[in-house]
């Protein structure tokens, strides 16, 4: 099995060379690619120096879909792939094995299209960004198909782009990564996989550290764009259900162990669901 491996990065700091170390000590041989948006900072030095291929972009041409797409069509000319994965410049894996456990199972199961795996909360993380990272990322691994819609609804077609891998040739069987989406272009795809017949795998067992510590205000300018995504592409929400159920479910949930780990995180934690609600409702809007 050929693996590819592409990086989206802009100004990627200095975290980055610690994952280009983590990424040269897999036990996965991969084809290397980073498609960088104009970086100002040492980048694209670091990923040469390691022997990653650079495909330079203007900034202003970046798209979460259409970028990946470019770049896929970029490796595919050059080399012969069978599963491509996609990782984001702010992950670290955490083991020498993180990527061979996630393109195992399309060894193991011919009907997977995508593969994503566990996220860690990095050092430092907050106790709502660790607990938004447990709640998404259980330790147990998960296979859905379609029929698991009347189950899981939405989060049918949860995915991440941070940790992921795709079988390209189901990939390229529902048209690639699309071209005009905001974000969330890892969602859009794992809905097309599934309507084409096509698995999901949660693979618990391939591990990257991965978190945030949004403010308010970053939260409401993500959610309003993930508020315009489910707007343009009404027919995943049509077809798999509502995200609103969960997410009330995560906020009570959420709240209560913080209320046992420190109160006074949930005053926070409430300031930054109120933006995360009307940030997506004015996307709707939008």
């Amino acid at each position: 099995m050929n693996c590819g491996l592409i990086i989206p990065t802009l100004n990627a700091g200095v975290q980055f060379q610690k994952l280009l170390e983590q990424i040269s000590a897999q036990t996965l041989p991969t084809k290397k690619l980073i498609v960088d948006s104009e970086s100002t900072d040492d980048t694209t030095r670091l990923a040469k120096n390691f022997g990653v291929e650079v495909l330079t972009i203007p900034r202003k041409n970046f798209n979460h879909g259409a970028t990946r797409q470019l770049a896929l069509e970029h490796l595919l000319k050059k080399f012969s792939t069978d599963v491509i994965i996609f990782l984001t410049q702010d992950v670290l894996l955490h083991d020498d094995e993180s990527l061979a456990r996630l393109v195992k199972i399309f060894d193991e199961d011919k009907s997977v299209g995508m593969s994503y795996g566990r996220q860690l909360p990095h050092e430092g993380a907050t106790n709502e960004a660790a607990i938004l990272r447990a709640f998404n990322y259980p330790p147990e691994s998960q296979l859905r198909s379609f029929d698991d819609r009347k189950i899981f609804g939405l989060k049918t077609a949860f995915a991440s782009n941070s940790f992921a891998a795709y079988r390209v040739e189901a990939l390229q069987s529902v048209g690639g990564f699309p071209k005009n989406v905001p974000l969330c272009e890892d969602m859009y795809v794992a809905a097309k996989m599934l309507l084409d017949g096509r698995k999901i795998f949660y693979a618990a067992d391939a591990q990257v550290y991965h978190s945030h510590n949004y403010t308010a205000a970053q939260e409401f300018r993500r959610y309003v764009q993930i508020g315009k995504f489910h707007k343009q592409e009404s027919w995943i929400r049509e077809t798999f259900g509502s995200a609103e159920g969960a997410g009330k479910k995560f906020v009570l949930m959420k709240l209560s162990m913080l209320a046992k780990k420190n109160p006074l995180d949930c005053f926070g934690a409430i300031f930054r669901d109120a933006a995360k609600f009307f940030g997506y409702r004015l996307g709707r809007l939008s």
